[in-house]
């Protein structure tokens, strides 16, 4: 019996020589859920063997930011400049065996930078400590991708974290999915599906063992999409791409680049001669989607001077986890001024959802402390 790594090899190279077309979808799209399959039974046994050794890292700061690059792109003297993180570093692969943290602060926050080895080819698959390296980045809030003139597939670094269940730039499906124990497989859909019609979705999800259930689309999803519904581990991050070492870029090859990798968000920066670091700390901040909150006591003034740092989408409960721990406790409402307020001093709960500037007073139970 062959192999799981043998598996999936052999349903890539079938996936390979099959021509894509309307014909052949349906085979391929049940091939790449077949894939998908096989790829978390090995994570599923890597994991019951022990899975190697892995890396241990504390997350600290308002955010986490992963450095995702070949060796020897930079990314060690990038993280001694922008945070002074002195992280062993020379002109040859495979020097950083460890995750070396800096701190960078900005605007009032605190931005955690993550130091990790290099990626190489396969590194999904385990080559080069890869799947550790992937497992710290998975847990990060934001991937920086750096390249350099030496080290220019971009899109390679990008397929390795596909192979890993990341999802760059991109948001997880409308898919909701109901297992059930009887009455076979209903597929519903609030709009026209252009992808997953004439029975896929049902093959797709009898791949992975779903016979029984409801799958609602409320998107016209693609075969990708629902197989990442299903496998369950998948996980949706930003990322921006930092091209290093532009002093030895001549003008024409800088062009070249640029036109390569258009389309993503890209800084150039010379992390040596410290240029265009700024502009890339303001591309970081940006991604990161950072919004200051003012907290204001109950018949005092807001503290201007010390925000608290939360992430575009945070709600009232993330801001309370930001708080002393007896607000969270005795919590009973929040009243908010700002953007996210239908009117000044709307009273709100846990839910809400925040907005950059506002002002929030913690209302807390009769006989607590309130702030």
């Amino acid at each position: 019996m062959s192999s799981i790594e043998e598996q999936i090899t052999e349903v890539e190279d079938e996936i390979r020589k099959t021509q894509y077309n309307k014909a052949t979808s349906h085979h391929i799209g049940r091939l790449r859920a077949k894939i998908a399959v096989l790829r978390l039974e090995r994570e599923k046994r890597a994991s019951k063997g022990g899975g190697g050794l892995g890396y241990a890292v504390r997350k600290s700061g308002h955010a986490t930011v992963g450095l995702v690059g070949y060796p020897s792109v930079g990314k060690s003297t990038l993280l001694t400049k922008l945070t002074g993180a002195e992280s062993e570093a020379a002109a040859y692969d495979f020097t950083t065996v460890s995750i070396i943290p800096g701190m960078l602060r900005y605007a009032g926050s605190s931005i955690q930078i993550l130091d990790m080895p290099g990626l190489i080819p396969g590194a999904s698959k385990g080559r080069g400590r890869g799947r550790e390296v992937l497992s710290v980045v998975r847990s990060s809030d934001l991937v920086m991708f750096m390249i350099d003139p030496l080290h220019t597939d971009f899109r390679a670094l990008l397929n390795e974290l596909e192979g890993a269940g990341v999802r760059i730039n991109s948001r997880p499906p409308k898919i909701v999915i109901t297992p059930g124990d009887r009455g076979g497989l209903v597929i519903n859909s609030t709009v026209r599906l252009t992808h997953l019609s004439g029975g896929l979705a049902v093959q797709i999800a009898r791949e992975f063992g779903m016979h029984n259930g409801q799958i609602v689309l409320r998107e016209d999803a693609t075969a990708d999409q629902l197989i990442d519904v299903l496998a369950g581990n998948r996980v949706y991050l930003p990322a921006i791409l930092a091209v290093n070492k532009t002093e030895m870029m001549a003008p024409e090859e800088r062009r070249r680049l640029q036109e390569k990798v258009r389309g993503f968000p890209t800084t150039f920066i010379s992390a040596k001669n410290r240029e265009g670091l700024s502009e890339l700390v303001v591309a970081i901040a940006n991604a990161l989607a950072f919004i200051r909150i003012y907290v204001k006591p109950p018949g005092g003034e807001p503290d201007l001077e010390e925000p608290v740092i939360l992430r575009r989408g945070d709600k009232v409960e993330q801001l309370l986890k930001r708080l002393p721990e007896e607000l969270d406790r005795h919590f009973k409402a929040a009243m908010v001024w700002g953007k996210s307020a239908r009117f000044p001093g709307q009273t709100v709960g846990r839910g809400h959802p925040l907005d950059d500037e506002d002002i929030v007073t913690i209302v807390v139970e009769r006989g607590s402390r309130g702030q």
